[in-house]
């Protein structure tokens, strides 16, 4: 008894300075993380206002009309409350909610912030939901939405809850009601073209896993819309960890003289269709829907559903800052049955005059990521036909083979353009607000894709990396080439 009775004792004593240890750690970071929080601008208008949104009871009992009326209320309260309400010093020429500014999305034709659906020429083929990504609008998928419309579907291009807005908008949506109104628009789209003609369910990172998980959703529920095919773009399948611990960050903001806390950046935002500021509870939210996610395709496999998944497209960046590259292949490619399924990876430029600058974990992600064949799934690697040579080819190998076909694209990476990023997938070079050569004639005030910016140090009030990310794909014809392959023949 008294030997267990002290090694009872000395157990309580580890579990108490294991306690203490987990107190420490954690008011070490509150006091850092506050006294952080105090440095930079203070907080603005768009960052403290919470424009109204249909709750996630309202979403499921909600028809697209209901929610575009709540739409037009939640930016008639961005314009009382934010723009009409700007202080003279918050009235500049790059601040998209002053309507005075260049980039102010209600001067243009149509604001792409908002909720819109494309119609094709004559009976639509079929139907189409885009989901855009964490902080971005449904602005980001419009060329392919385009693509879709032109081939006969009716295109729903989705402005997700607590995104278009203003970024304080985040600081109260959750990932639940990104869910709720993926369900809505695939209602939509079913009752828009009746009940035998395929709906399509496309996303873009953080829009890409609500697209897998409602997909996966329909396997297990059949009172939900389930997709024919489902697009991805640099899907949010797993990302980083710092995530995972992401809303501790938060804690200081309990109180209100550390309000800024709840803020990962406060940047001005100079972009009319993208949130630049960016709060914790966003990344915390992104966190626990790939959880979400990952959970979801555990337990399906288990259960030997995927089966029944349909046909997964997706196009990813080998060098991906945003989302895990890995995940996508191992977490969800990797278990997918042979069913039609397709993976389009980009790799970096290997003919680039400063290549041996690159890290060496970026010279051989390609080789640490990609599994040999054969694999279940249709592989697309974009890459040079050697190294040295700027020529760019396409190595196919198709499902359940180990044999490689190689064929010329007749496309190549800028001479200055070392990869493809996060951002760079869904947008051709043309676009005009990220492309590295707008189409004048799409002009949204600012052009954000081909800006060479040279100088000094800490003169600019965003960090040089934000500027250098590639915003746009070179390869973006191939892109919808591999989209429409899988698209029924015109009518």
């Amino acid at each position: 008894m008294g030997l267990f009775g002290g090694l009872w004792r000395g157990a309580g004593r580890m579990v108490k300075l294991a306690g203490l240890l987990v107190l420490a750690i954690v008011a070490t970071i509150f006091v850092v993380r506050a006294v952080d929080s105090q440095r930079g601008p203070p907080l603005d208008p768009w960052h403290t206002f919470v424009p109204p949104e249909l709750s996630r009871a309202e979403l499921d009992r909600a028809d697209l009309a209901a929610y575009l009326a709540a739409e037009d209320k939640a930016f008639a309260a961005v314009r009382t409350h934010v723009t009409d309400d700007l202080t003279p010093p918050e009235r500049v020429r790059f601040n998209r909610y002053f309507a005075g500014s260049p980039i102010y999305p209600g001067r243009f034709a149509q604001d792409f912030n908002r909720t819109y659906v494309l119609e094709p020429e004559g009976p639509p083929v079929g139907a189409a939901v885009f989901l855009h990504g964490l902080t971005d609008s449904p602005y980001s998928l419009r060329h392919v939405a385009r693509r879709y419309a032109a081939r006969g579907f009716l295109a729903i291009v989705l402005r997700l809850p607590g995104h278009g807005t203003v970024p304080g908008a985040l600081t109260r949506t959750n990932h639940e009601d990104w869910t709720a109104a993926t369900r809505l628009a695939m209602r939509e789209a079913r009752r828009r073209v009746g009940p035998d003609k395929p709906v399509h369910l496309v996303g873009y990172s953080n829009g890409g896993a609500l697209a897998l998980l409602h997909a996966l959703d329909a396997l297990e529920d059949p009172a939900l819309v389930a997709p024919a095919r489902i697009v991805l773009f640099s899907p949010m399948v797993g990302v980083t960890a710092f995530a995972r611990f992401s809303g501790l960050a938060a804690l200081p903001s309990l109180f209100p003289a550390f309000a800024k806390a709840a803020w990962l950046n406060l940047i001005p935002e100079f972009n009319p269709f993208k949130y630049n500021s960016f709060p914790v509870k966003a990344a915390r939210q992104s966190f626990l829907l790939t959880r979400a996610l990952q959970s979801s395709l555990d337990r399906h496999m288990r259960a030997g559903r995927l089966t029944g998944l349909a046909p997964v497209l997706t196009f990813q960046s080998v060098l991906d800052h945003t989302v895990s590259t890995r995940a996508v292949i191992d977490e969800l490619h990797a278990r997918l049955d042979d069913n039609g399924s397709e993976l389009v990876l980009f790799d970096i430029n290997r003919n680039t005059s400063f290549e041996d600058l690159l890290t060496a974990r970026a010279d051989t992600a390609l080789a640490r990521l990609l599994p040999p064949a054969p694999r279940r799934f249709r592989t697309a690697l974009i890459t040079n036909a050697a190294p040295g040579t700027e020529a760019m080819v396409l190595r196919v190998t198709p499902a359940g083979s180990t044999q490689e076909a190689v064929e010329e694209l007749g496309l190549a990476y800028p001479h200055d353009v070392y990869s493809l990023s996060h951002v760079a997938l869904p947008f051709p070079l043309e676009d005009g607000l990220y492309g590295l050569k707008p189409d004048p004639a799409d002009a949204f005030g600012i052009r954000l894709g081909n800006i060479a910016a040279r100088g000094e140090y800490g003169a600019l009030v965003v960090g040089v990396d934000m500027l250098v990310r590639m915003s746009s794909n070179p390869f973006f014809p191939y892109v919808l080439e591999r989209v429409e392959a899988g698209l029924p023949p015109r009518p």
